[in-house]
């Protein structure tokens, strides 16, 4: 359940009279995530494709109170997967007000917190944190600081009258002020190993070390790491004492299927330009299709190196450049209703270039291959939209050697015009799902030039390619 505004208690007497208990994080986590589980409720919003594998470790790893390391390669949502866990945590959560670490009023930790309630004690102020404030994260980088994560001498604060072992001296770093959350360390090998060194005290004894105070400063945390496996990453390595601190490691993987690989594009893509002029871009699932096969092909190419593979970015990237070149034609040329076609998936392999590592065998070949493997994925897609279809109503207008041209910049009605009435159009449309497509010249167009294409992979129609434009048939 969703307040918009945090419970009343203003003060530590408020806090008690109101019934609050307290528990930490970890406990937290658990109850909420076995209410979840118990009531069938989301638990990890706009995670798609880990049902099955990924999230049934993490969840043991959340009950059994471990610490967590995520291994996966790039792009497949680890980042994602850890932000969404602060939606485990309570909505609302007590803290004493103006606390750097956010202490808890019934258990302060600083000196200052312990102070501040020998001298007001029922009337300690008490601040509410939304558990959206409750997570922090550091992308490590290689000039990445023990003080960045931990904390340091703050010279502002001696320089203000406070003696030099004074743990009021102390600037703390982002774990301690991550305190009673979760803090997540994206990419941990990046950190320097001494660095990582700084971390042992944070998994195991719960507290941490600044330069040399004597300081116990116990934290309230569950540290979330992610990282690519070591065999790809040539940057550094966990080490294996801060390895052997964490409770749980959990692989990711890419989707292993392809109606998740289409969720996850739907989901992701930037496809509703509501905002724009032309209104928002119009994907037939067919075309949406061919980009999730393209993306997988790549990913199972011999010719790719598979330890760095191929980032979820990848496919929704084509998906927008997919529906950045149907809005394009209907700039140019007036189209009511931007719609995205087969002639449109060829501008996706440029800009995929960048997103993908090549063998060293195929360098200058690289644009090739890609091209090769969205023409296989076309078919594929034709194959499994359209095996069985009768086609000859579309075959006939090509028999005596007529051509049908389209292009990017060719609009849906000049397209139809051209390629004039074509006896079993309603059936087609059917088979790909686009049973309204006979109301827009869009759809109807994306549909007959995606079977043109796939008769043509198979074989069955000629095809030339020209600078800017294509002519099927001859």
């Amino acid at each position: 359940m969703t307040t918009a505004t945090p419970p009343t208690p203003t003060t530590l007497g408020g806090l008690r009279a109101s019934g609050h208990r307290y528990k930490a994080v970890k406990h937290e986590l658990r109850d909420n995530l076995l209410a979840r589980l118990a009531d069938g409720g989301e638990r990890f919003p706009g995670i798609v494709g880990f049902d099955d594998t990924v999230l049934p470790e993490l969840e043991r790893a959340l009950l059994a109170g471990h610490d967590i390391v995520l291994l996966g390669e790039r792009g497949q949502g680890k980042t994602r997967l850890i932000r969404s866990l602060h939606h485990l945590l309570d909505e609302w959560t007590p803290a004493v007000a103006g606390c750097e670490i956010n202490d808890h009023p019934y258990v302060p930790t600083c000196v200052a917190c312990r102070r501040r309630l020998d001298e007001l004690g029922e009337e300690l102020p008490v601040a509410w944190r939304h558990r959206s404030e409750r997570y922090g994260e550091k992308l490590a980088t290689p000039d990445t600081s023990v003080g960045d994560l931990i904390g340091d001498i703050d010279p502002i604060k001696v320089a203000e009258g406070r003696t030099l072992g004074d743990p009021e001296t102390i600037h703390y770093g982002l774990v301690p002020r991550t305190n009673r959350g979760i803090f997540s360390v994206n990419e941990l090998p990046d950190l320097a190993e001494r660095i990582q060194v700084a971390l042992l005290n944070v998994l195991e004894e719960r507290d941490i070390q600044v330069r040399g105070y004597q300081l116990r400063l116990p934290l309230d945390l569950i540290l979330i790491a992610s990282a690519n496996p070591e065999d790809y990453t040539n940057r550094g390595r966990i080490i294996t004492p801060l390895k052997d601190r964490f409770g749980a490691e959990v692989r990711t993987h890419y989707p292993l299927r392809l109606d998740d690989e289409l969720t996850l594009i739907r989901q992701e893509a930037i496809l509703a330009w509501d905002d724009q002029p032309l209104g928002r871009p119009l994907v037939p699932g067919h075309v949406l299709e061919v980009i999730a096969r393209f993306t997988r092909a790549v990913r199972e190419s011999p010719q790719i190196d598979a330890r760095s593979g191929v980032s979820a970015r990848f496919a929704i990237a084509a998906a927008e450049t997919l529906g950045a070149s149907a809005v394009r034609r209907a700039a140019v040329t007036g189209e009511e209703t931007p719609v995205a076609r087969v002639v449109d998936l060829w501008a996706t392999v440029p800009v995929s270039l960048g997103k993908v590592e090549f063998d060293q065998l195929e360098e200058g070949r690289e644009l090739e291959l890609l091209k090769h493997l969205l023409r296989r994925s076309v078919a594929e897609t034709w194959r499994a939209r359209l095996a069985g279809s009768d086609l000859s109503g579309l075959l006939r207008r090509f028999d005596e050697g007529a051509t049908v041209e389209t292009g990017d910049l060719v609009p849906a009605r000049e397209l139809l015009a051209r390629i004039g009435p074509v006896p079993g159009l309603a059936q087609l449309l059917r088979r790909l799902g686009d049973d309204q497509a006979a109301e827009t010249p869009g759809l109807a167009a994306a549909a007959l030039e995606f079977a043109m294409e796939g008769l043509h992979l198979a074989k069955r129609l000629a095809k030339e390619e020209l600078p800017g434009r294509t002519v099927y048939g001859g």
